[in-house]
């Protein structure tokens, strides 16, 4: 039945327009919907999702799509779809009120709120019968007796809200600073979260969480720890392995549901495939490792061919489901197998674990490797490389026999800190490969977001149907503000550079709290909402704070500008004492207590060979340090005054403003860090 559009088919949001045929009478986040609730003294039922989401289709098909369910919301609710992932300081603030509830969050999110946006209860998922009751009870009780009690009960929750994050985990600022003993403290805690024997931490399911292991990468280049370096190892090469990965298309699922990285939740998310690159990059960068390098260049496949749009932007997600279906895209039948492959598929099959009887249920089969490939190699009597044409030969004929199945829902809206983190990950991975092609896709990124997503009075968060809506999050200009400084960094391109330097003044003309020294979520001039909150803890994209404080100290150093670097150090100091007792939820700020635990350094490259010196310096992994460059004369700080000695490129590498001997090649600059 094709039932008339509700309001949401004006929207551009993808997961909106999925709920724009419901019989519910769904409103946009927004004026309109909360002004009806003040004037009809209605409770509001706000339910919150993202396009990509499993148990969000379920509910809708339950519960949304089912007249009878929605004649009781219509009846006794103003109802509100929001989008997530567009609107993530709504989000933010509902799953605060979940969690003040004593209720674990998820996805979808649905909250009661009092005519003025106060939430008295919540829930995540409910089956239709037992959401057909909590409507009826709640409509009732708020229209009759228990409506002053509920009111009650969403005071309380909003002083809650209300809390400052400092205030609520109160953690002791650090008066001693940084300190090696600390710092083992920090790194004990983490190691003892550890699965030794699959990688990743000892809990199902499994997200990747690459904050995680980059801050191994970073601690291992410290300490030279090798048991560090076996778990970032072991980790990277399970997921990459794991049917997480997708082995012939390239490309992580958003995390597996059991402990061995086999059985992902299907969903592809850009923001964990940009993270990736960044990870499988710097791992191959110190250990040349040729597992890492081909994951990253599947991945930029996987992205070039299914997620970037004709702009140069990429688009958010695709869906786990097709035809109602979870993983019906990704997953094999043997028949189907021997199909594709012919006489071939007995060896495909013993190479992705594939079974007659499948490996998953229903007869199906996920494909994933057991065995590296120079194991399987000598096993079959073949040679590495003949194996590898083998499987590349495979992987085409699978990909082409998958192209002819229906597709996962793409959701195509375009976020500015999401592309930032894809961003950042081609920058890393040209950093690495010194790759043209990487670098010519992230330079038509960068321009995009310059273009389509910057104005006059600051950053959009949003771009869809040649649009640009939204007000940027901190999430945003702090993502994006990493990724210029390092596009800056692998071109020598000052306008980048300098791009990161006017946004960072405006987010601290904006989102800075001078009090606490941390940053909001919102701007000052964004849209107030009953609690503006301050992100603290890293989570599968790392907390803005903890990105703004990292490119504070980074820009510091770049700029020599004294203030950034001060900042960034209180801002540690706020959270010191958590990222010690917590390290597994705060790895990015772990990560920048590695930074400041030593002096950073800061090399400047200058001369006629400027860009094949940073090539060749780039190939090794140097998480410490900034690097500027220029063939000739620069007014940038960091280059101001150093000259190409006797015509010759020239390195000067100095810590704390204090340089080394001026050297004439990679290696003697290498030997001086």
């Amino acid at each position: 039945m094709n039932l008339p559009p509700n309001r949401l088919a004006q929207e551009s949001s993808p997961y909106l327009l999925q709920h724009a045929h419901n019989p519910v009478d769904w409103y946009p986040w927004g004026a309109e919907a909360l002004q009806r609730a003040q004037a009809e003294n209605k409770p509001i039922l706000v339910s919150i999702g993202y396009a990509a989401c499993h148990w969000c289709h379920v509910m809708e098909r339950e519960s949304f799509e089912n007249p009878q369910v929605a004649a009781v919301m219509n009846a006794h609710f103003v109802c509100i779809k929001v989008d997530r992932e567009e609107r993530p300081d709504v989000d933010q603030v509902y799953m605060d009120a979940l969690h003040a509830m004593g209720i674990q969050g998820g996805w979808p999110l649905n909250v009661f709120l009092t005519p003025e946006a106060k939430p008295f209860y919540g829930g995540t998922y409910f089956p239709p019968q037992n959401w057909l009751q909590l409507l009826a009870s709640i409509g009732r009780g708020y229209a009759g007796e228990y409506r002053s009690e509920l009111q009650a009960s969403a005071e309380q929750f909003v002083q809650v809200l209300r809390r400052g994050e400092l205030d609520k985990y109160r953690p002791a600022e650090a008066a001693d600073g940084l300190s090696d003993e600390e710092f083992k403290l920090l790194v004990y805690n983490l190691a003892s979260k550890f699965d030794r024997e699959k990688g990743g931490l000892n809990r199902a399911p499994k997200f990747p969480m690459p904050s995680i292991w980059r801050f191994l990468l970073h601690t291992h280049a410290l300490s030279g720890s090798p048991t560090l370096l076996n778990q970032l190892n072991l980790t990277l090469r399970q997921m990459a392995h794991g049917g997480i990965y997708d082995q012939i298309g390239g490309g992580f699922a958003r995390y597996s549901v059991d402990e061995a990285w086999l059985v992902p939740h299907f969903e592809k998310m850009l923001y964990d495939n940009g993270q990736l690159l960044t990870l499988y990059a710097e791992a191959f960068q110190e250990t040349n490792d040729p597992l890492y390098q081909q994951v990253v260049y599947n991945t930029v496949a996987f992205l070039e061919r299914e997620m970037l749009s004709p702009e140069g932007g990429f688009y958010s997600s695709l869906d786990a489901d097709t035809e109602g279906v979870e993983g019906r895209f990704y997953v094999w039948t043997q028949e189907e197998l021997q199909a594709a492959l012919g006489d071939e598929e007995p060896l495909a099959s013993a190479y992705y674990s594939c079974l007659p009887v499948g490996n998953w249920e229903h007869g199906l089969n996920i494909l994933h490797r057991t065995s590296p490939d120079a194991e399987f190699a000598q096993q079959h009597g073949l040679s590495p490389a003949e194996l590898q044409t083998m499987v590349k030969k495979w992987q085409q004929k699978l990909l082409t026999a998958r192209d002819a199945r229906t597709r996962p829902a793409l959701d195509d809206k375009i976020l500015t800190g999401w592309n930032a983190l894809l961003l950042q990950g081609l920058t890393d991975a040209y950093r690495a490969f010194s790759e043209p092609q990487f670098l010519e896709l992230a330079l038509r990124n960068a321009r995009f977001l310059r273009e389509k997503l910057q104005t006059a009075t600051g950053l959009q968060r949003n771009y869809k149907n040649g649009r640009a809506t939204i007000p940027a999050f901190l999430e945003d200009y702090a993502l994006l503000i990493q990724a210029h400084i390092s596009l800056y960094e692998v071109t020598f391109a000052e306008e980048w550079l300098r791009e990161a330097e006017q946004l960072t003044e405006h987010v601290l003309a904006h989102f800075l709290d001078q009090q606490e020294q941390l940053f909001f979520f919102t701007a000052d001039n964004g849209e107030a909402l009953i609690a503006r909150k301050k992100e603290l803890f890293d989570n599968v994209i790392p907390a803005s704070n903890s990105v703004m404080a990292h490119n504070l100290h980074r820009l510091g150093l770049h700029l020599e500008n004294s203030r950034y670097q001060e900042l960034a150090a209180a801002m540690i100091r706020q959270v010191q004492a958590l990222v010690v007792q917590e390290p597994q939820s705060l790895a990015n700020w772990a990560l920048l207590y590695t930074a400041l635990l030593r002096p950073s350094a800061e090399i400047a490259i200058v001369g006629p060979q400027a860009e094949q010196f940073r090539q060749e310096l780039s190939r090794h992994y140097l998480p410490n340090a900034v690097i500027a460059g220029s063939v000739g004369a620069s007014s940038l700080p960091l280059l101001q005054g150093r000259t190409a000695r006797n015509a010759q490129t020239t390195i000067y590498v100095c810590f704390n403003r204090t340089c080394r001997q001026p050297v004439h090649s990679v290696a003697e600059a290498l030997a001086q860090l």
